[in-house]
């Protein structure tokens, strides 16, 4: 081997290995939006919501951001830590109770006022359970009258006369729902890239479900208020 030749393999030897370097690493990050059960308010606590980040060093871990459940205060805690509601690719709720679901409401309004072009916010959910109270537990209903009271009180028109491209339809209009039927064995119910979703019945009321995200950077459950029965 030449004097050459072995300037040139070690050469080419450094250049794969700065190219391994400037990859960019896999990131996953976990927030907690809120931490706050049942319809009480105490100290300024916000109500359960968990938001999950992944991307690269890039990205600064912002391609793909996902929240599970928005109980009261979601969009502030959001706020708080740089992240607009327009931001959100997708929310997920384990059950439709309101402190997991009540901020909501705020979410879908604020991305309808200052992200109306923007794309849809998907909605996993469960489809519609009976209980055996003799009464339905409804995600997509929920989100489909989610601004009812805004409608009815005229804000949604007004608020239309100041920007034509704000749905006519109301923050619902904003909303693209995907539900599906919880099942003993995980399911994948949204995937977007190298991030996966699934989706396991768990125990608490009817049609609660528990999330588990799948990443090259690791992976997190997101176990709402599921429970074990005691047999």
């Amino acid at each position: 081997m030449t004097r050459s030749t072995l300037i040139a393999l070690i050469a080419g030897a450094l250049l794969l290995l700065d190219a391994a370097m400037a990859q960019a690493a896999p990131c996953l990050l976990v927030t907690i939006t809120g931490a706050q059960g049942g319809p009480q308010a105490y100290k300024g606590q916000a109500g359960s919501g968990t938001l999950v980040s992944f991307g690269d060093d890039t990205d600064n871990c912002s391609a793909v951001r996902l929240q599970f459940d928005a109980g009261r205060g979601t969009l502030l805690r959001l706020s708080q830590i740089g992240v607009q509601s327009g931001q959100l690719n997708a929310i997920f709720f384990t059950h439709m109770h309101n402190d997991h679901s009540e901020g909501f409401i705020d979410l879908l309004k604020h991305r309808w006022f200052l992200f109306p072009t923007g794309p849809k916010i998907d909605v996993v959910c469960s489809d519609d359970a009976a209980s055996p109270l003799g009464f339905t537990l409804s995600c997509r209903k929920f989100v489909a009258h989610i601004a009812d009271a805004l409608i009815n009180s005229g804000e949604i028109a007004q608020r239309i006369t100041e920007d034509k491209r704000r749905p006519a339809a109301g923050p619902a209009a904003l909303a693209n729902m995907r539900t599906f039927e919880p099942k003993n064995e995980p399911q994948v119910v949204w995937a977007a890239g190298d991030v996966r979703v699934s989706a396991v019945r768990s125990s608490h009321i009817p049609g609660h479900a528990s999330y588990r995200v799948d990443t090259p950077a690791g992976s997190v459950v997101i176990g709402g208020d599921a429970g074990i029965k005691a047999e």
